[in-house]
């Protein structure tokens, strides 16, 4: 039987649901070290449980997850603020 591998995938998805089911001890062997940033930096916004629990409802309602919905907020924030005064 040949060993099971680690999948190629950038699905956090079935990432998450692989190492559900495996040890990491038993793929020491197809591990390497990375010294570069593996994923982007971005920006942690603490929010309140109160607003959490409002962000992941409206979210939920509008069949996105809380990040791509807070990232439409900011986006259209920051587009309003880049019209002219004119345009307001």
């Amino acid at each position: 039987m040949e060993p099971k591998k680690i999948p190629q995938t950038d699905s956090i998805q079935e990432l998450a649901e692989f190492w559900d089911t495996n040890d990491l001890t038993d793929f020491e062997d197809q591990l390497e070290e990375v010294h570069d940033h593996v994923f982007q930096p971005g920006v942690t916004v603490p929010l309140t449980p109160k607003d959490a629990k409002i962000v992941n409802a409206i979210a939920k309602a509008r069949g996105i997850s809380p990040r791509a919905l807070i990232h439409e907020w900011i986006s259209e924030h920051i587009e309003g603020l880049s019209k002219p005064a004119a345009e307001s």
